[in-house]
């Protein structure tokens, strides 16, 4: 009886009991719900859109419902489209540092046309996956992990400092924002080590609930959009418009391999923790699609590019139930809440250093993986070399971008998102340097 139940449980079309399935797919959206509207938030601070504003209450909308329809791809699949497995999509992290420059370069039209024509250079990498992995060994996707957290920890802190600093210098930095940006923090921790459960695996999303509590008796929380939001809404189709960029288009296509390749990784970690195999060449090719389509379908309406979401994977290996059917559930409810312009306003109502304080240990960790990742690299001189070049050049111009004004502008808004430059010449220099022994 024992076996046949542990064999229900790692087979991805078992349908566990409504009782069980909901809070288990509830749990799934919990574990992504902050990770997943973050990027939203971000873009449109970059694109000038109001704190809490009718634009950025839109992008969060569009977040959460892409995500739930990307997710609906991977479970319930298209034809060849999804990989009938429990995968949880959302809004990629790893297409900030590329789209800030993007946005403030060329503008929105120009950033969703990139997003759509990516997603589709996405699509087609579904037919390719299986050759372009060998690509990206730990050395190197470790590196781009790395390089993407270490480019996100200024947004982090300028947002745990109060946000742009629109209501004047002298306000930007004032203890009350550090205040609440420490209470976000402390509070996560604190779920995480000391509580169990949804109690642990939520530990940000609840932070930020009591950040956001703490900050509304200091009367830093506004809920005047929330009563004026709408009930429910439909998506918009070219709402920031369509713009064909080369710069835009390169920039989203190349990070759509780097995203490409962390999908396989989490495929492949998805039925390894699940089920004790590796994915099917079928699986990995279908997941891939789902992930362009997914994209490309957002980019369509104002929505963000899509991935598979890590944290989601380790819930399975925790949970130890494998079920398409709970991650659908998950989606449902991704999708309601996108439908739902109130959810969106709620979430945009929270002052800036509330989430912060959430984004500083979210891109923390994003670091923290990488460096998991590089841990089982063997550090001899020439990986040393990559590393030390790759990170030194692609964080460096970044930094000055200003080295680079004689360069021409398409060409300088690659150079300078800082994770391109650190990508192409981890994968190159993996390429071309010889691995020798050493002593």
């Amino acid at each position: 009886m024992a076996s046949t139940l542990q064999e229900q449980l790692r087979d991805p079309d078992y349908v566990p009991p409504l009782s069980q399935a909901i809070p288990l797919g509830i749990q799934h959206v919990l574990a992504m719900f902050v990770s997943n509207f973050t990027p939203a938030i971000i873009i449109a601070g970059a694109a000038g859109f109001a704190f809490g504003g009718a634009d950025m209450v839109y992008m969060i909308q569009m977040s959460m419902l892409f995500a739930g329809i990307a997710t609906l791809l991977q479970t319930v699949t298209l034809g060849q489209i999804g990989a009938k497995l429990p995968i949880m999509q959302g809004t990629s992290f790893a297409f900030i540092p590329v789209m800030i420059p993007i946005v403030k370069g060329a503008g929105m039209g120009a950033l969703f046309g990139g997003i759509v024509i990516g997603g589709i250079v996405h699509f087609i990498l579904g037919f390719f996956i299986g050759r372009i992995k060998g690509w990206l060994p730990p050395l190197v996707t470790g590196l781009v992990v790395v390089a993407i957290g270490l480019a996100l920890i200024p947004t982090g802190i300028k947002y745990a400092a109060g946000g742009v600093p629109l209501m004047g210098k002298e306000a930007f930095g004032a203890m009350n924002h550090w205040f609440l940006a420490l209470v976000v923090i402390f509070v996560s921790l604190g779920l995480k080590f000391f509580a169990r459960g949804m109690l642990s695996t939520a530990a940000v999303l609840l932070g930020l609930i009591a950040g956001y509590l703490v900050a509304i008796p200091m009367g830093m929380v506004s809920f005047d959009r929330v009563a004026n939001a709408a009930w429910f809404a439909i998506p918009e189709p070219f709402k920031y418009g369509f713009e064909i960029n080369l710069g835009a288009i390169l920039a989203i296509s190349l990070m759509c391999v780097v995203s490409a390749i962390e999908t396989v990784g989490d495929v492949s970690g998805i039925t390894k923790a699940g089920a004790q195999r590796e994915p099917t060449a079928k699986e990995l090719k279908g997941a891939t699609f789902a992930d362009g389509l997914g994209s490309a379908f957002a980019g369509l309406f104002g929505g963000l590019p899509n991935t598979s979401f890590s944290q989601n994977v380790g819930l399975i290996a925790l949970t130890g139930i494998m079920s398409r059917f709970v991650v659908t559930i998950g989606a449902l409810f991704l999708i309601l809440c996108g439908l739902i312009p109130k959810v969106g306003a709620l979430v945009s109502a929270m002052p800036t250093a509330v989430l912060g304080g959430g984004v500083i240990i979210m891109f923390g960790m994003v670091v923290s993986a990488g460096i998991s990742m590089l841990s089982g690299v063997t550090w001899n001189s020439r990986n040393m070399s990559i590393l030390a070049i790759s990170l030194t050049v692609g964080l460096g111009l970044q930094a000055v971008p200003s080295a680079l004004q004689h360069v021409p502008g398409t060409l300088k808004v690659l150079l300078t998102s800082g994770l391109l430059p650190v990508a192409f010449l981890a994968i190159v220099l993996n390429l071309v340097l010889p691995e020798g022994d050493e002593a």
